[in-house]
């Protein structure tokens, strides 16, 4: 009896020898509501992670038999989503409007002209900057003036930029400074003037004289800035944004703090189109580091539609005999698609009206003909002339922004007429066209809250659930399409799909946390929707 336990034990022990012991991983993630986004929009229950990336996707029983780890993560069986990328924003920008006055959200000129002072009494700044007023918002719709900016700050400079970025509303200071008085005429926008006069309002092209009068930011406030905008994001559960145009100056600030460890986001940057940027970096080629993605030229092709900027191809219909301008001449556009097109960068073209849209497009098709892969973008394909879908596909790829159709759904068919609203923010056909659609937020115009990006796409409706069946409801995308657009579609825009926006085997360990399943709760709680944890390269963040 006794030798046959001895035995027994000896063939125990050789068993056990010569069995394999488990791999090692650095975090094992189990009891998860997996949306991995893979090619068959699979789901799992857990996930290995080693060195920055998934290692391995599956059940909790398979990859606890296999694997142990430093870390042993219980989801508890909430919902986990690729890192969310957001196709279009303005990163450092969002850094920089938390050093000036916010006017989002304003209800009237006099609560712009209250925030502005209630700011100034705070910082004494010798040049008051501001941003996201819209008129749109206001009982009286038209553009302020600067009479009442004059009386309050007779001799500090203001300049208050409208929330989409494409005007600015300056007092006779800033106007002096800029050297912008009756006389001043600029291509690509508009110095607004009654009775010969400048109002202070400057749409587009003009606004570039004061930018050039304004103090730049120092290198502490570019890091905070960026350091600002960067937690904005992780709260949110953004692991990567598309900034959307940058100047040389920010980008390499972006990496030295990333390779530094101070900035962990990942950024694709747009670079601006000016001639000092492209001579540097289309002759230096593409940059790319595991955080980093320059590649690609951010072009403004026309202005907005709220400050009638957009380049229609007929008239306003709310103001006769209007069309909007290019901000790039068409000549100007040609020679740069031409020039980029014999690099290895994207072309990303912002492109709002109609009009703005058709030449765009037709320079694309024209030079990337020979081109295999070229991936350019059209940045918010606002408004589509019915002929001109035709010419998205996968060598040109639509990036839209759902939170502009249900912010602008109020005014746009004021804007554009019954006809032309057809072919605006048409999401579902732009999709239909090019098989994808990388999908973003343009923030600061709109809320960071990936989460609304989301909400609008698949109900086309504002948070109050206006209007019944949605705005435009043709165009409703689904659940899988919008968090598609949010993940590995915007990683494909940014030719970073093998690396990003799904949960897969040797992919970067990008992932979010949600306090409830963004793919099955009602459409009303969507907007509520929390990132609970948030990693980038196996790294909690948040």
């Amino acid at each position: 009896m006794i030798r046959f336990t001895l035995f027994s034990l000896l063939l125990l022990l050789g068993f056990t020898a010569c069995s394999p012991s488990k791999e090692t991983a650095d975090t094992l993630v189990i009891n998860a509501n997996v949306y991995t986004v893979d090619s068959a929009f699979s789901k799992a229950t857990a996930f290995a992670i080693k060195n920055g990336r998934f290692i391995a996707v599956g059940s909790d029983q398979e990859l606890q038999d296999k694997y142990e780890a430093a870390e042993l993560f219980d989801a508890e069986g909430k919902t986990i989503v690729p890192g969310l990328i957001d196709a279009h924003c303005h990163f450092y920008g969002l850094g920089l409007n938390q050093e000036v006055v916010d006017l989002t959200g304003t209800k009237s000129y006099q609560e712009v002209l209250d925030r502005v002072k209630a700011f100034q009494e705070e910082r004494a700044a010798d040049f008051i900057r501001g941003r996201g007023w819209d008129q749109n918002d206001w009982e009286v719709k038209e553009f302020p003036t600067s009479e009442e900016l004059d009386v309050l700050f007779p001799d500090t400079p203001v300049a208050l930029e409208r929330v989409d970025g494409h005007a600015y509303l300056v007092n006779s200071t800033a106007l002096e400074m800029a050297g912008i008085g009756p006389g001043t005429e600029v291509p690509g926008g508009e110095v607004v003037k009654e009775g010969g006069k400048p109002t202070g309002v400057l749409v587009d092209g003009p606004m570039a004289l004061v930018d050039a009068v304004m103090p730049k930011p120092d290198k502490e406030t570019m890091v905070r800035a960026l350091k600002a905008a960067e937690k904005l994001s992780f709260d949110y559960g953004l692991t990567t944004v598309n900034d959307a145009g940058l100047d040389r100056a920010v980008i390499e600030m972006i990496d030295s703090l990333q390779q530094a460890g101070d900035l962990r986001i990942r950024v694709y940057a747009m670079v601006s189109n000016s001639k000092e940027n492209l001579d540097h970096y289309l002759e230096q080629g593409i940059l790319k580091t595991d955080r980093l993605n320059v590649r690609s030229v951010k072009v403004y092709g026309d202005g907005a539609l709220g400050s009638r900027g957009a380049a229609l191809k007929a008239p306003y219909s709310d103001k006769d005999g209007h069309f909007g301008a290019m901000v790039t001449p068409v000549a100007d556009i040609q020679a740069l698609a031409q020039r980029i097109a014999a690099t290895e960068y994207q072309m990303n073209t912002h492109a709002i009206g109609d009009s703005a849209n058709a030449v765009i497009l037709k320079t694309y098709a024209e030079v990337l003909a020979g081109k295999a892969d070229p991936r350019w973008k059209i940045e918010h394909a606002q408004v589509i002339a019915p002929q001109d879908f035709n010419y998205f596909g996968q060598k040109i790829i639509p990036s839209v922004q759902p939170t502009h159709a249900t912010s602008d759904m109020y005014w746009a068919e004021d804007r554009l007429g019954a006809e032309r609203i057809n072919g605006a923010y048409a999401f579902k056909d732009l999709l239909k066209r090019a098989g994808l659609l990388a999908l973003g937020t343009d923030f600061p115009v709109e809320q960071v809250n990936p989460f609304l990006t989301f909400y609008a796409a698949v109900t086309r409706q504002d948070t109050e659930a206006y209007p019944e069946g949605g705005f435009t409801p043709s165009q409703l995308l689904s659940r899988e399409e919008a968090l598609k657009g949010m993940t590995i579609w915007a990683a494909y825009s940014n030719f970073e799909e093998e690396e990003k926006g799904s949960i897969e085997a040797g992919k970067f360990a990008d992932f979010v946390l949600l306090d409830k399943d963004i793919m099955q709760i009602p459409p009303n709680e969507i907007p509520e929707l929390q990132a609970v944890k948030v990693s980038v390269n196996g790294e909690w963040v948040k």
